[in-house]
């Protein structure tokens, strides 16, 4: 085959696919004229995308590089202007020098444009000397600490974002207002991102444990103290103003006023063992100690302060301690039972002889959902980390059978996740608690992230509820399940009819959804669908996670940070070095952009390379 007949082949399926694009075009202008006009080329543009995307155009992209021409990468924010471009260049090399031409298509440099103009609407103005935007989950002290809420911004964060499943309206305004002041003292623009609850399928309450506290310094193998255990001393109301606190002890108000830095708790534990508490700083409301003693304190237990100037001894108690929190361990090859009324969960139940006399047991948040469930359907709790089959259901309850623990059994705990992907359960994206929150998110927020979303319903659903009130307010569709993924298409064309709009890859529950195998793949869809709309979408989930909560980041949390740089904006969830997770963030992102624009591969130049050496030392980020 000489390269004339090469050539001729490439043009007619290029031509088939353009075919297609006006097909499909024609197929759904109903949907595409109802958009809002700043995505009108958008949706012609992703209509052109999936007409491309609906041919195995491997064989094609071969034939295209095999002949030196473009391979039709990296095209979806521009679909047609690449293939007319492909069309003309083989016009020209068949000697018919005809330039191929059609309204209403987009260009490289427009595309760009758009995906810069809708992220700017949605996330506000960019930081300086980097593209990809921050968005950080605030703790509920943000309402209280205002200097947080102020060095996060001047770190770097573009959006901050509330949780509507915490807290409540009143904690809300204060973080907004912190937010605001933060913003007026740096000249900043940090946007405010409120995330509706949605209908979270977790599990139900345990029967209540013993009401103690455990002491637990940390040892090495020879049982000597590595690390002693740090202790939040405090009136029952104020809690500890972050994570980092080992135990929790409730005091009277008076105790706490007469407690100084260096004075020292005695106590005699529930073991009569005598122990100690060193008091090393103050904080907020309360006080900070140590214990190097591995002690349990219950409520009542007599403590004996020393040290003090006017009496040299002061007594007081420990007030009412919460329960142990319980769970159920469970090992594959083990029942369980998923029950709807809301009765509290507990372990297998034993005889003296080690018969089993009740199957483990638990209910879950969404009773109305079994009468969708089937036996022999997978389930999966706490993030993948148990997986069973559905062995017997009926609208009461579902016996499952747990097919993958640990080896040492696996801890199932109040409020974890239940996952059901292959379970159709009819269950909506908003919630009646949704549409409460929404009378604050709406007069208070820049955007609302939308939990759930599995198909246009929901979205119209959401557009209906915000046509109450007079608001502008971005909405962030957040994937997370297989059906949400299946429908995207759909999902983005209806919500293209409010302005702006994104979507959040929700990696966690996705991943469990659509099954490990094929998150990676996945993801990778979410991304190209986003871009070719122009809209731009949301990194999140577990990124440097290990980092924010532990202060050390992982080898892969480096990676998976790096690849992040693809998508408009990052979440960071909470922990207690936000901070130092904000700041390393950052200055990868800021890297990164040297070496890929979205999924395009960008090769700066390496000094010494004539050398046959290496050096990235250009790259460095201060």
């Amino acid at each position: 085959m000489n390269n004339q007949e090469k050539l001729l082949i490439i043009n007619d399926q290029i031509q088939e696919i353009i075919n297609k694009a006006k097909t499909l075009e024609n197929n759904y202008d109903d949907l595409i004229s109802k958009v809002h006009p700043s995505y009108r080329e958008s949706a012609l543009n992703l209509t052109h995308y999936l007409a491309f995307r609906s041919f195995d155009i491997d064989e094609l992209q071969d034939r295209l590089k095999n002949m030196g021409l473009p391979d039709l990468a990296n095209t979806e924010g521009h679909v047609m202007r690449s293939l007319l471009a492909v069309k003309t260049i083989i016009n020209h090399l068949s000697g018919n020098p005809v330039i191929e031409k059609q309204k209403d298509v987009i260009s490289i440099k427009k595309s760009e444009k758009l995906l810069r103009k809708n992220s700017k609407q949605l996330f506000g103005y960019k930081s300086r000397k980097r593209q990809t935007r921050i968005m950080v989950t605030l703790p509920s002290s943000a309402a209280e600490d205002y200097n947080l809420v102020k060095r996060l911004i001047h770190l770097g964060m573009n959006s901050a974002r509330i949780n509507c499943a915490h807290d409540g309206p009143e904690i809300w305004a204060k973080m907004i207002t912190n937010i605001d002041r933060a913003n007026n003292a740096l000249q900043k623009n940090c946007k405010v991102m409120m995330d509706l609850g949605g209908p979270k399928l977790r599990t139900g309450s345990l029967k209540p444990g013993p009401k103690v506290i455990h002491i637990n310094p940390q040892r090495d193998k020879l049982g000597k103290i590595t690390k002693p255990a740090k202790i939040w001393i405090a009136p029952p109301d104020i809690p500890p103003p972050d994570d980092s606190a080992d135990a929790i002890i409730p005091v009277s108000e008076l105790l706490i006023e007469k407690i100084k830095r260096g004075n020292i708790i005695r106590f005699t534990d529930s073991r009569n063992k005598k122990c100690k508490i060193i008091i090393e700083k103050k904080q907020a409301k309360g006080k900070w100690g140590v214990c190097n003693d591995s002690a349990y304190i219950t409520t009542g237990t007599e403590l004996i302060l020393t040290k003090v100037k006017e009496t040299g001894e002061e007594k007081n108690y420990v007030g009412e301690l919460l329960p142990i929190e319980q769970f159920i361990t469970l090992h594959t090859g083990d029942k369980l039972i998923l029950h709807s009324d809301q009765r509290p969960g507990e372990p297998a139940q034993y005889d003296e002889n080690g018969k089993l006399l009740q199957h483990a047991h638990v209910s879950c948040t969404l009773t109305g959902i079994f009468k969708y469930i089937k036996k022999g359907e997978p389930v999966f709790f706490d993030d993948g980390k148990i997986e069973g089959i559905i062995g017997k259901a009926d609208e009461d309850a579902l016996l499952i059978n747990i097919i993958y623990a640990r080896n040492t059994g696996s801890k199932l705990k109040a409020d974890k996740g239940i996952n059901l992907p292959d379970s159709d359960l009819n269950v909506s994206g908003l919630t009646e608690k949704d549409k409460k929150d929404l009378e604050f998110v709406a007069v208070n927020a820049d955007t609302v992230n939308f939990s759930f979303v599995n198909d246009e319903n929901d979205v119209q659903q959401l557009m209906d509820e915000l046509s109450k009130y007079e608001t502008s307010l971005g909405i962030i569709l957040k994937i997370e399940t297989k059906k949400g993924f299946k429908n995207l298409p759909r999902i983005l064309l209806k919500a293209m009819q409010s302005f702006p709009i994104g979507v959040m890859i929700a990696r966690g529950d996705l991943a469990i959804e659509t099954g490990w195998k094929n998150f990676a793949s996945i993801q990778e869809e979410i991304l190209r669908i986003c871009e070719a709309a122009h809209i731009p979408d949301v990194w999140a989930t577990q990124v440097l996670d290990n980092l924010a909560k532990k202060g050390v980041p992982t080898r892969s949390e480096i990676t998976d940070a790096a690849m992040s740089q693809r998508a408009e904006c990052v979440m960071l969830n909470k922990g207690i070095y936000i901070e130092k997770a904000v700041k390393l963030l950052d200055k990868i992102l800021r890297r990164m952009q040297r070496f890929q624009k979205k999924k395009e591969t960008i090769l700066p130049k390496l000094d010494d390379a004539e050398k046959l050496q290496i050096s990235h030392d250009t790259f460095d980020i201060h």
